[in-house]
């Protein structure tokens, strides 16, 4: 297998040492998907974030020098304590190398304690607070995909600069809603904003009529959605119920995936703009990933399962290069090397586990617009990584050099 982005340096420092990748690690390398395989995560993420690592075990041939590479996958149902008992019973007694995904920040915050505890490596691809990698950080923990400061200056900056600057939350009651909230609500009122209120919701709340109607009544100009997957689709359809949007007041989905516009339908979700890290249909590269996983999977893929495939990736070309799936020689390699695929360019993974890249906002298409199935996004502008990475001065992670 070619390897495309680690550096030469590396590998021959692995063979320098008189290693093999027999006597490196054991038979079989195994990887861990744990995700939301039956909750409002599971469009999103779900089996699909599987099949995106598998694709990605393939393409890396299947095994790496005779090594046979296992993916394993389980639900953690959006309970921390399930999730950190699977990690548990994955790292102890299954000998998973790795885990992946995580969608959910707070089972993601929750494992990442069991992975520092173990020394194993965690990569996450759907969680989205940033405190994974600020306060939280980890020296084994990867933060792929995205996250909540990035949002929240993609989308949370773009819509209070054009004159939303006035704000009330509707807020997932939980660690990934609490962080977008404040996440959005620094960038608003450093942008001259103000916010008016904010209300928490459970998650997979079936009914958001009464915080609709809380965030009517504070006439802020924009209701910002500080939640995810069918708590996103069901708040914006109940929000269209109650005429929110034709009364005057703007919806900012804070994070919305391509499978939510795929459920709400371009009539409803029209306009709405929002900050991603990939669209399937952004050039050739993306289209030619996403054809294949349409193939398998009979949709096109998110951001958070195109991130698994990218991560998986990365994370097999470092154990080839240094003939180990020994935690710190993998991710020291993983540091070392530019990551370059079909979903990111020149990215880079930070020592406080942030990868660092390019982001994107785009606006959902008119249905007149629309062209056919899938075709749901127009780019409004692409974000260079400075604008949407916090910045190493103002994080609070002990693992970054500062000054």
């Amino acid at each position: 297998m070619r390897l495309q982005g680690i550096s030469a340096l590396l590998a021959a420092t692995a063979l320098a040492s008189g290693l093999t990748m027999s006597a490196a690690m054991a038979d079989t390398i195994k990887l861990g998907v744990l995700d939301d395989m039956s909750g409002v995560y599971t469009d999103l993420s779900g089996p699909g974030a599987v099949d995106a690592v598998k694709m990605a075990v393939e393409d890396a041939g299947g095994s790496i020098n005779g090594n046979k590479i296992e993916v394993v996958s389980a639900d953690h149902q959006n309970k921390p304590d399930v999730g950190t008992g699977i990690a548990r019973q994955w790292y102890d007694q299954d000998h998973v190398d790795a885990i992946f995904d995580v969608a959910n920040s707070g089972v993601a915050l929750a494992v990442q304690e069991v992975a520092r505890e173990k020394h194993k490596i965690v990569m996450f691809s759907g969680p989205g607070s940033s405190d994974i990698t600020n306060s939280k950080c980890s020296p084994v923990g990867v933060h792929w995909t995205y996250d909540t400061y990035g949002l929240a200056k993609g989308t949370g900056g773009a819509i209070t600069k054009s004159g939303g600057d006035s704000w009330f939350f509707i807020t997932a009651d939980y660690a990934f809603g609490q962080a977008l909230e404040r996440d959005t609500a620094a960038v608003v009122t450093a942008d001259g904003g103000k916010v008016l209120g904010e209300v928490r919701a459970p998650l997979s709340t079936p009914d958001f009529s009464s915080f609709l109607l809380q965030a009517q009544a504070s006439k802020a100009k924009v209701i910002g959605l500080a939640n995810a997957g069918g708590d996103t689709v069901t708040s914006i359809k109940q929000a269209a119920e109650f005429g929110i949007v034709s009364g005057g007041q703007k919806l900012a989905g804070l994070l919305v995936f391509l499978s939510d516009i795929n459920s709400l339908g371009l009539k409803t979700a029209q306009g709405l703009q929002l900050t991603e890290s990939f669209y399937w249909d952004q050039n050739d590269e993306t289209r030619a990933f996403s054809k294949r996983f349409f193939e398998r999977n009979k949709k096109e893929p998110t951001m958070v399962q195109a991130g698994d495939y990218g991560a998986v990736k990365h994370y097999l070309e470092a154990v080839k290069a240094v003939g180990s799936t020994d935690p710190d020689k993998v991710m020291a390699a993983m540091r070392a090397a530019p990551i370059n695929d079909f979903m990111t360019k020149n990215g880079k993974l930070r020592e406080d586990g942030k990868v660092v890249r390019d982001m994107y906002l785009f606006e959902v298409k008119k249905p007149e617009e629309s062209k056919g199935p899938w075709d749901y996004y127009k780019l409004v502008r692409s974000i260079p990584a400075a604008e949407v990475t916090r910045p190493v001065e103002e994080s609070a992670c002990p693992l970054l050099k500062k000054g």
